[in-house]
């Protein structure tokens, strides 16, 4: 092989300016098989099948560069190799205790055909479960620095999968999911009527956003999406409807570009998850295996959380962020008047801490405490807060005193208003801030446009600006949760303080949107959002009727077993128990499975699971005996079939069912369930009815 090679290399470096046909490349794991070729005209090109089935056919490959010669062919190759990787790796936070990170890596290396013979890598790792791939620019005379244009990377699907898809919005993740055939791709009507999402971008009424779902006509499952997405533009896919041909799309900055480059250099990782069992989708690890290692050495500081907030009572408008009710409602003293309906005070805030100690919960947070929410949003604003300075009815020392007396920690909120530039000149003030007063998390948030002024959410320089403010919390001790973010592309494992986003459809748009999210919305997000990491969906209302003022129409669209399930369904190691209070009082036993579930694990479970339809998952808490499941269905009813052969062998379980009645349905009875307890083996079988919008939560913990 290596006298081949040795050939095949002099043969393509003695001066011909022409492509020259060659083998295919191979490399396999398991049943995943990768092709890589170059075409009759010198266009590489790579291929991906599962077993006997295709997943991609022949796509292209390639970027362009702003010079005009960039790596879109001619090119030739210049030489290959193989190696396997076979190793395993703890996340410091995570579904399971150990993650094994195993494939055959192919690195093919390319060189333009025609001066200046750039050259250009192209690394392809196969894992039992799918392929990633991405571009590696080597140190070269001819490129240094450069402008990427566009990526001109495909996915050539066969047939004309089932697809589970939102807009490929350039600022937001918050739209509902469509379901329908990839031919039947067009967003116009969606991205025009969801005038709830305040910021929308969206050039191409084919354009889709990763993680995109697809369920082929032979039944394969098949995820795409990228990893490590590092100083470079989210990937967006456009639909060729009549070829079923998908073509990445870079977020754009404010003039126009896509990418800025510095050879040696690379892309993030573009990523294809397959299998014939839906189950194996959610249990795959490969987008984690393609992130660095955690950059972060010392993690023992690092912690998963379960925390109540004044959040809820604002979203259904009992409250409000402001203290006035404009920035020019002033006293004779030029003193903002209050309105009397401010949400973040003292005294209530002591009531939320009162609330999460009875209840065993670790932590507090506190939205709309800091000066500046009268003129917030919608104005473009650069200089809006400044993150240290309080209302006056929000005594901070106060509050953390009386907190930590309880053995409550406070979770501090930075809410940005899109003037990213204007955090980044008060992170080290903030996160000082945080410190002072002992703060160990954040949630950030960037609703609004971008500034600096023409860049997205999902761009370049944003993507960069997230990173910062994660290595900073880090040098800080803080972990962050991050709000209108881009969304998560495995970046958990190397900043293992970036512990959640919300780059999504979460809970929220139940309070202030009359249709809320669909029945079937939770059995897609594991399978499109949450493939990337962790989610701050808030979860855990216990109203679900009712709740907003002179909105009847308003609802959550769910059970309230449901609600309880989605705390095991939806991985977090960051989780709400959402709702007020006094609603929680009024189920003081449904509430107990809130107390008792666990944020973080040791193992991993999906039972069963089909996209849009239903999700069975069961995890085993970090460092203990118990698991829980969590079960949910969307409109239809249905059986729940739960079978417990994870469990230990020989040994006995006491069960806590928290299920729905016979007579609940989201529509017309959201709020009825029943708890019922059992003793369970690794030989039982639940068979649990689900209602529509419903599910079931279990607790199983050892008989001693």
């Amino acid at each position: 092989m290596m006298k081949f090679w040795l050939f095949l290399l002099a043969v393509l470096t003695s001066g011909t300016a022409t492509a020259q046909p060659v083998a295919p490349l191979t490399a396999q794991m398991g049943t995943v098989r990768l092709t890589v070729a170059l075409s009759s005209d010198g266009r590489p090109t790579y291929a991906v099948a599962y077993g006997p089935k295709a997943v991609v056919n022949a796509s292209r490959l390639g970027l362009a560069l702003a010079d005009g010669k960039g790596f879109d062919g001619p090119m030739v190759l210049a030489g290959s190799e193989t190696k396997d990787v076979d190793e395993s790796w703890q996340p410091v936070l995570g579904e399971v205790k150990t993650i094994r990170n195993h494939y055959q890596q192919l690195t093919v290396h390319l060189r333009q055909a025609a001066a200046p013979s750039r050259r250009l890598d192209v690394v392809f790792r196969v894992f039992a479960d799918g392929v990633g791939f991405r571009y590696e620019f080597p140190r070269q005379p001819n490129l240094q620095y450069f402008v990427v244009t566009d990526e001109l990377t495909e996915f050539a699907l066969p047939g004309d999968p089932k697809a589970f898809w939102i807009p490929g919005d350039y600022d937001t993740n918050e739209y509902p999911y469509t379901v329908s055939k990839l031919s039947e791709v067009d967003n116009s009507a969606l991205v025009k009527s969801s005038t709830a999402i305040a910021v929308r971008e969206v050039p191409d009424a084919q354009l889709v956003a990763t993680p995109l779902m697809l369920k082929a006509t032979d039944g394969l499952y098949v995820n795409l999406h990228e990893a490590a997405q590092v100083d470079y533009p989210a990937m967006q896919l456009h639909v060729d409807r009549a070829t079923r041909r998908l073509t990445a799309r870079l977020v754009p900055d404010a003039v126009g570009t896509k990418a800025y480059v510095h050879a040696p250099g690379h892309t993030p990782w573009r990523t294809i998850i397959v299998s014939d069992k839906a189950t194996d989708i959610l249990a795959s690890k490969l987008i984690l295996n393609l992130n660095e290692p955690s950059k972060i050495a010392n993690t023992s500081w690092i912690k998963p959380m379960k925390f109540v907030g004044v959040w809820w009572e604002m979203q259904t408008g009992k409250s409000n962020w402001r203290y006035a009710d404009s920035a020019d409602t002033l006293n004779a003293q030029g003193q903002l008047i209050p309105n009397g309906h401010h949400g973040a005070t003292t005294a209530n805030v002591k009531r939320y801490i009162d609330f999460a100690a009875a209840h065993h919960i670790a932590g507090v947070l506190v939205e709309g405490w800091n000066e500046g929410w009268e003129d917030w949003f919608g104005n473009w604003k650069e200089p809006v807060f400044d993150f240290v300075t309080p209302y006056p009815d929000f005594n901070v020392a106060e509050v953390q005193q009386y907190a930590a007396g309880k053995g409550v920690q406070m979770i501090m909120h930075n809410e940005t208003s899109g003037a990213a530039t204007n955090y980044e000149q008060h992170l080290d003030t903030a996160y000082r801030f945080m410190n002072r007063y002992g703060y160990p998390a954040v949630k950030t948030g960037y609703v609004g446009r971008i500034i600096p002024r023409g860049e997205h959410h999902d761009g370049q320089w944003m993507s960069n600006h997230y990173v910062r403010v994660a290595e900073v919390a880090a040098r800080h001790h803080v972990t962050v949760d991050m709000h209108e973010s881009v969304r998560p592309t495995g970046l958990s494992r190397t900043y293992p303080n970036w512990i959640a986003s919300e780059a999504g459809r979460g809970n929220e748009y139940n309070a202030f949107t009359a249709e809320g999210n669909a029945p079937e919305h939770e059995t897609i997000m594991p399978f499109t959002r949450f493939m990337g990491g962790p989610m701050d969906y808030t979860p855990g209302i216990f109203k679900l009727k009712n709740y907003v003022a002179g909105h009847p129409e308003r609802q959550v669209r769910t059970t309230l077993a449901k609600q309880l399930a989605l705390y095991v369904v939806l991985y977090s190691p960051l989780q709400m128990a959402a709702d007020l209070p006094e609603n929680y009082a009024a189920h003081p036993d449904a509430f107990r499975f809130i107390e008792d579930v666990a944020v973080d694990w040791d193992d991993t479970r999906v039972l069963e699971a089909e996209p849009g339809e239903y999700i069975s998952t069961a995890r085993l808490e970090k460092g203990g005996e118990r698991w829980f499941l969590g079960a949910i269905t969307n409109a239809n009813r249905r059986t729940a079939t739960l079978n417990l052969n994870f469990l230990p062998k020989g040994r006995r379980y006491t069960a806590t069912l928290y299920a729905d009645t016979p007579g609940t349905d989201w529509k017309t009875n959201p709020e009825a369930y029943r708890i019922s307890t059992q003793t369970v083996t690794a030989g039982t079988t639940l068979r649990v009815p689900l209602a529509p919008g419903g599910g079931c939560a279990v607790s199983l913990v050892p008989v001693k």
